[in-house]
């Protein structure tokens, strides 16, 4: 009996699905790197956060310049989580793992650089038009989050065209909408955006979260269930209403 007590258990395994960020680089690696340090200059956090897939394929690129690329993204912050396109020569311990049969998904909006002011201006009396209020930035995914599968984007709003798995998760920076069944996890204003909402056709979370605070499953009001509701804080406690 004393044997059975102190066997160790077994390590429990997941698979487990992410939605992961592809940079594909172009030599030479300096202009590329500066163009990246624009972007990142464009949108301060772009990178944060976000796991990340190099993509080298078609590059004539040996070790040592695969080693120096990587090192120099991780000094931009640029978490490099593994390597596609590298034939087995080009890695080794000291370098992310390779990676392969990635699925394609929605393209991630890069930031637009403002248009700077002709030199050749000539000023107006005219009076000048008030600024418009910058757009929130936003992506859309047009397809279900399957279970496992993390949807990360912390500069702005996520839609989902479809609905979200039991055992999946959306965390926005902004507000979340799914425009279909809410089954796993929707995190919303994760950067301290307290104006957030959840938005949803049908309501069946396992866990709902604007501005750090949270509501699991059985915290619901049970007459909501099943129904297509918006969700947001008033002085720090969840308001939720039902949808038209």
């Amino acid at each position: 009996m004393t044997d059975v007590l102190t066997q160790p258990r077994p390590i429990r395994l997941k698979g487990r699905s992410y939605l992961a960020l592809t940079l594909t680089p172009e030599q030479p690696f300096e202009d590329w790197l500066a163009r990246l340090d624009d972007l990142a200059s464009r949108s301060a956090g772009f990178f944060l956060r976000r796991p990340v897939v190099l993509d080298v394929s078609g590059l004539e690129i040996d070790r040592a310049e695969l080693r120096e690329l990587v090192g120099k993204l991780g000094s931009r912050q640029v978490r490099i989580m593994g390597i596609e396109g590298a034939s087995p020569s080009l890695l080794g311990s000291d370098l992310p793992p390779a990676m392969a049969d990635g699925r394609p998904t929605s393209d991630f909006e890069a930031p637009v650089a403002a248009e700077s002011p002709k030199a050749d201006a000539v000023a107006s009396s005219e009076p000048v038009a008030p600024q418009l209020p910058k757009a929130v930035p936003s992506i859309i995914v047009t397809q279900p989050v399957r279970s496992g599968q993390s949807l990360v984007f912390l500069e702005g709003d996520v839609t989902v065209i479809g609905s979200v798995a039991s055992g999946a998760e959306i965390v926005a920076g902004g507000s979340v909408h799914v425009y279909g069944t809410l089954r796993g996890r929707a995190m919303a204003g994760t950067m301290g955006n307290g104006a957030a909402r959840i938005f949803c056709r049908k309501l069946e979370a396992e866990l709902i979260a604007i501005d750090g605070y949270y509501k699991t499953a059985e915290d619901m009001e049970p007459g909501l269930r099943g129904k297509s509701v918006q969700i947001w804080l008033e002085n720090e406690a969840f308001k939720v209403e039902a949808l038209a």
